[in-house]
């Protein structure tokens, strides 16, 4: 299984780079993933969607849809692409450290 460096830990993730373990994750590697992929710096907004990506993750097993992260995150479908411009729900989750969203490509 593949591994990439964030932090200064080593973690276990899939051929996309998307974490095999959620627990691996550490607030500071999401300033890392999020420059890795062009996102820029993580302001308040971001940190709203990704707290909220891993919070929907530990209590249902998967993260939201873009669908239902717009009607339930507090952040608006257009907001979110604006704020994670190549595929909000999968973007987030890559930042959020936890799988690839059901449903995502």
């Amino acid at each position: 299984m593949p591994t990439k460096s964030y932090d200064g830990v080593d973690v276990s993730v899939d051929e996309q780079g998307f974490f095999t373990d959620p627990s691996q994750w550490r607030e500071p590697m999401a300033s890392e993933i999020a420059a890795e992929e062009g996102v820029g710096e993580l302001t308040d907004r971001h940190w709203q969607v990704i707290k909220f990506m891993r919070h929907e993750y530990e209590e249902k097993g998967s993260g939201p849809s873009v669908r239902a992260l717009g009607k339930t995150s507090g952040v608006s479908i257009k907001e979110l692409y604006q704020l994670f411009p190549k595929g909000p729900a999968k973007l987030a989750a890559k930042i959020a450290g936890i799988p690839k969203p059901r449903g995502c490509i």
